[in-house]
């Protein structure tokens, strides 16, 4: 098949605004869908020894994994393949089992994939990468998800939205519907780079080994995600935040983000995923001095603390809401 003919799907990033780790356990949680994402293109070529060949590009064009896989296990014939290939190939024989009739033609396939943002930025590249490949295969992205790296599915929720989401797992089961969170204080809010890739999967591992008390923990972090959604003024949004920051950070029996590296900064900063590391949301107020005025105090103030990437929400939240239909009720 040409090239030009190719099969393509992509995938948006994501941020979680609230219900970090509690969502995992059913509480309400509001998902932010970015403006960057990852693509996927397929082609297809005659061939007598049929062979998957796959390339993976960073956003700066950079190929940086490349790998190669027989079609009837989709075992890895690289000699030493990297824990990124066993994982791709962990992932191709979850497909094969929830679609048995997945490439079983007589044809070379080549695929690439490409980052639309830096591969350390914690936007979904592994959430990205399962939900464009069910969609090729024709499988639940969610199934994939959960039989292989694991997670709520809010990522999932958030691939195929364009705009912001509630999510809700129940019992392995997800529910989401598009929610008008458009703020007009949304010049206000900021996407700070904290420079550390956090890995979600020992964040989770951590919670885990946590006890706290879900029948009172969970309606709380629902209430504040609502309270978020519904805020029409920055401080009443702010309120929100510091009551999250401060509910993680007693199950967690960790100190938040803001007490902990930001004690003296005029706003709120409240970390958007798992503790530790990727992007955080960061609140501008405006008192007594212009928004334009206050906005450069605090890229001033991040930028001797040697974070640099200060990004204006609309820059990189998707605001547009069409997304491609709820699934089931957010209660």
């Amino acid at each position: 098949m040409p090239k030009e003919n190719a099969q393509h799907f992509y995938g948006h990033g994501k941020l979680l605004l609230s219900g970090e780790y509690f969502v995992l356990d059913g509480a309400l949680a509001l998902t932010l869908p970015v403006r960057f994402g990852q693509t996927l293109t397929v082609d297809y070529r005659p061939s007598f020894n049929p062979m998957l060949t796959w390339k993976s590009y960073d956003v700066n064009k950079s190929c940086w994994f490349e790998a190669h896989f027989e079609f009837w296990r989709f075992r890895c014939v690289d000699e030493n393949p990297s824990p990124e290939a066993l994982l791709l190939q962990e992932i191709f024989q979850q497909v094969r089992r929830q679609n048995p009739h997945f490439l079983r033609d007589e044809v070379d396939v080549h695929v690439e994939t490409n980052l639309e943002f830096p591969r350390d930025w914690g936007l979904g590249s592994s959430s990205t990468l399962l939900y464009n490949i069910a969609q090729w295969a024709y499988i639940s992205p969610f199934e994939l998800m959960f039989n292989t790296i694991g997670g709520s599915g809010y990522d999932i929720a958030c691939a195929q939205s364009n705009g912001a989401i509630l999510f809700q797992n129940k019992n392995k089961i997800p529910f989401w519907a598009p929610v008008n969170f458009d703020p007009s204080f949304k010049d206000q809010l900021f996407l700070l780079y904290l420079g550390n890739k956090a890995s979600t999967k020992d964040g989770v591992r951590e919670f885990r080994k946590k006890y706290y008390d879900q029948g009172k923990i969970l309606p709380l972090i629902s209430e504040l995600t609502q309270a978020m959604t519904a805020a029409m003024s920055l401080d009443v949004f702010s309120q929100a935040l510091r009551h999250h920051e401060e509910i993680v950070g007693a199950v967690l029996d960790q100190v938040p983000i803001k007490p902990r590296f930001f004690d003296d900064y005029f706003g709120e900063v409240k970390s958007l995923g798992a503790w530790g590391g990727d992007f955080a949301l960061v609140t501008v107020p405006a008192d007594g001095c212009s928004t334009a005025e206050a906005v450069a105090l605090a890229q001033r103030y991040f930028r001797q603390k040697g974070l640099g990437v200060f990004m204006p929400y609309s820059e990189m939240i998707l605001v547009e809401n069409k997304s491609e239909g709820g699934h089931g009720p957010i209660q």
